[in-house]
């Protein structure tokens, strides 16, 4: 049984607790010396198998244009007022060198020529996109090979080479493309570090004792640094998502440090009941220990099933976060009782100051059974359960409110203009923005087989130019060999802007069928917008499959865990309600910009188009961690007292203090990468800081004990039937605790 082969593990690293930590010291170090010798760096590939963007990358592929490669752009304007390339021979001459130096980088194969598009006394210049009408602002592009050729390394040689030209000539450089998209660093050193001195404070003022906060704190870094190291590593093997890492950080600190809260709770329970601390490390780890290893088990299976969108880079993203997870897991149930038996026995007592604080900020008192009762959280819950109708209306009122907006949620990618302006990438979209047009920062790229037909192309340039949504065509290239023929055409409107993805779907449907006929020739359309909008409808179809098939594993689980019907579908459903809450909040915040500048966004944006699949797979996982918490402890005075009025307000009462710190620590981690410049991390970051929020409080602290009430003895009904079917052996119930009540005490569960 799971719990003995806790108890027994939690013992040993207890009482062996210099091996243990030796041990993890050991994995750490050759996690790292791994990264550092085999590891690779994260880039980002929107693409997936059988979209349509795909079909026309593979098309240019072929047409040997260069075009399926990365691309960046280096954005110029002289300095001085009124300054215009057309009647600065100095600018000129400069915008040349600049041309000569960028070509002579590493894997470029070509850049556009805006000089030459000068001579044309600018026609031709507008057309291609190389200077403004007014002269002011020159665009070169810079071709690169395909991403797997490159590295970040030739990002970082194009950041070096434009800071070591601003200081040489008299132009002001900005740079943005797909280069930096695929090959910036992510956020999440300096919100790291915030996320962990708020957890430290919360420990501390959960524990009274520097060294009962300091606990969880090391084991959650020992846990990081082998999880990130090991996801290193496998980006060294196959591409790892950007947002990996950040979203890595963000959810292993959460977790570990949640985790390891659960189990020295626990562990200063049983030292408080007067057992030793080998014996009271075993017992915190068989029965906090088992949730916390049916949650995160959830966590990481909800994050691999992601795999039903069918996005490679969404999976591997998934797989790295879930090594994360899993590596908490591990630590909390190893490397944690280690920490406690070297600790000994200064866990049980708190300091002059942290006596003082939990004496005002968490009052509380001893049972005869030596449990800590917090006897302010023993009152509300006493409250609600004494009005359990009004409770629970006015809660899911609330939450149902607050879901509202989710109805006008849009998915898309958000682009260059909505990072701050101290990137260079941001100012770089904004001048392209100004001289050419909002559409010019995200063209699209449309490739077409003639397959005979010599008319083709023709009529898709007059059709495709012809449509509104189209700002203007670059001239047509025509492969020799394969007669495939990439039109390069600029949208009047931003990549994010919805009349984007509206032209799009237009192109498809429409202007291409109509111009190809019915005809053997094909088009595709593609380049980045394309394949970001392809991205999000993929993600959106696939979504419901996906959370159904979330919901229906997570309520098979409850009922093994639980032998109940009601509980696992109580919790499926006010699981659902904390989560879109919380998705409706983002909506607000993102898409309607309410409180937008209190996080520093400059401007409203879609929702990433995979962060909503992420987002449940990953709160569906930590609800549960709360939810087997709680219950857990709520069936255990059932199972002892057979009252289940008297079990809600006990079992909730003496969780409530720890599932509360914990959600402050796990808002605190969440909210410091809120902060962050990128606003995909920014709605990582928002989004589980609300919903942990909402389900710690309205829904653990209000609508588990209203409706457990509501319910009463029906909460534990299990049909005699399905009963004998399921398997024995429940991950959540505290069987240790139970089997010392004796069997007398244990009430019948089921129907006869």
């Amino acid at each position: 049984m799971l719990s003995k082969a806790l108890l027994r593990l939690g013992a040993s690293a207890a009482r062996h607790p210099w091996r243990v930590i030796a041990a993890w010291l050991i994995a750490a170090t050759l996690a790292v010396l791994a990264a550092v010798a085999f590891g690779g760096r994260t880039a980002d590939s929107m693409t997936a198998p059988g979209l349509d963007s795909q079909r026309a990358a593979e098309l240019i592929e072929r047409a040997g244009t260069g075009q399926e490669g990365m691309t960046a752009q280096v954005v110029v304007t002289p300095l001085g007022d009124g300054a215009t390339f057309f009647d600065d021979d100095g600018a000129r001459t400069a915008l040349t060198r600049l041309r000569a130096e960028v070509k002579r980088l590493p894997h470029v194969l070509g850049t556009s020529d805006p000089a030459g598009a000068l001579d044309t006394g600018g026609d031709t210049a507008v057309r291609g996109g190389l200077v403004s009408a007014d002269g002011r602002i020159a665009v070169v592009r810079v071709q690169y090979p395909d991403q797997s050729r490159l590295s970040a390394e030739d990002l970082d040689a194009l950041v070096d080479l434009g800071d070591r030209l601003r200081a040489e000539l008299p132009l002001r450089i900005e740079m943005g493309g797909s280069l930096f998209y695929a090959f910036s660093d992510p956020d999440g050193g300096a919100s790291e570090l915030i996320g962990l001195l708020a957890a430290a404070a919360i420990l501390f003022l959960a524990f009274g004792s520097l060294v009962a906060a300091a606990l969880p704190i090391g084991m959650a870094v020992f846990g990081l640094t082998v999880g990130v190291a090991t996801m290193t590593v496998l980006a060294g093997v196959t591409e790892v998502p950007t947002f990996a890492p950040v979203l890595g950080s963000m959810v292993g600190l959460g977790v570990g440090i949640d985790y390891a809260l659960f189990v020295l709770a626990r562990h200063r329970e049983y030292l408080a009941r007067g057992l030793d601390l080998q014996a009271a490390a075993g017992r915190a780890v068989a029965t906090a220990g088992r949730p916390v290893v049916f949650a995160g088990g959830t966590v990481v299976v909800s994050i691999l099933g992601m795999a039903v969108a069918n996005v490679p880079f969404m999976t591997v993203g998934g797989l790295a976060v879930s090594i994360v997870v899993l590596t908490m897991v591990l630590a909390s149930v190893t490397l944690l009782p280690a920490f406690l038996g070297a600790a000994g026995p200064r866990l049980a007592r708190a300091g002059r100051i942290g006596r003082a604080l939990q004496g005002r900020l968490a009052p509380r008192r001893y049972s005869a059974a030596g449990a800590a009762h917090a006897a302010g959280w023993r009152r509300w819950i006493g409250h609600v359960s004494r009005h359990p109708v009004p409770y629970a209306v006015g809660a899911a009122g609330l939450l149902l409110t607050a879901t509202l907006p989710v109805l006008g949620l849009r998915v898309g990618l958000p682009d260059d203009g909505s990072l701050p302006q101290s990137r260079t990438e941001r100012r770089s979209y904004d001048l392209v923005a100004e001289g050419f047009g909002p559409g010019t920062n995200g063209p699209l790229v449309i490739a077409a087989d003639p397959s005979g037909d010599r008319g083709v192309v023709d009529r898709l340039v007059g059709a495709v130019a012809a449509d509104p949504g189209i700002a203007s065509v670059a001239p047509t290239h025509i492969d020799r060999a394969s007669g495939i023929a990439t039109l390069v055409v600029f949208p009047t409107t931003s990549p994010q802007d919805k009349a984007t993805a509206d032209t799009i779907a237009r192109l498809r449907t429409e202007v291409l069928p109509t111009a190809i006929g019915q005809g053997p020739a094909r088009a595709h359309v593609g380049g980045a917008a394309a394949s970001l909008s392809d991205v999000g409808r993929r993600t959106s179809q696939r979504l419901p499959v996906f959370v159904a098939a979330v919901l229906a594993m997570s309520f098979l689980l409850l009922m093994l865990v639980f032998r109940s019907i009601l509980v696992p579908l109580k919790a499926v459903l006010l699981n659902l309600l904390s989560i879109g809450a919380s998705y409706g909040i983002m909506v607000a915040v993102f898409q309607w910009g309410w409180g937008g500048a209190l996080i520093g966004l400059e401007a409203t944006v879609p929702i990433v188009s995979f962060i909503p699949m992420f987002l449940f797979a990953i709160l569906f996982g930590l609800s549960m961690d709360y939810e087997v918490f709680l219950l857990s402890r709520v069936r255990e005075e059932y199972l002892r007292t057979g009252d289940n009025g008297t079990a809600i307000v006990e079992g909730v009462s003496r969780t409530a203090r720890i599932i509360t710190s914990a959600a402050l620590i796990m808002v605190a981690v969440f909210l410091s990468f809120a902060v962050a410049d990128d606003p995909s991390t920014k709605m990582f970051g928002l989004g589980l800081a609300t919903a942990i929020f909402i389900d710690a409080t309205v829904v653990r602290m209000v609508l588990v004990p209203a409706t457990m009430t509501l319910l009463g003895r029906t909460n534990w009904w299990l049909p005699k039937w399905l009963d004998r079917m399921l398997p024995r052996g429940p991950v959540g119930t505290d069987d240790t605790d139970a089997e010392s009540m004796g069997e007398a005490l244990r009430p019948r569960l089921v129907d006869r």
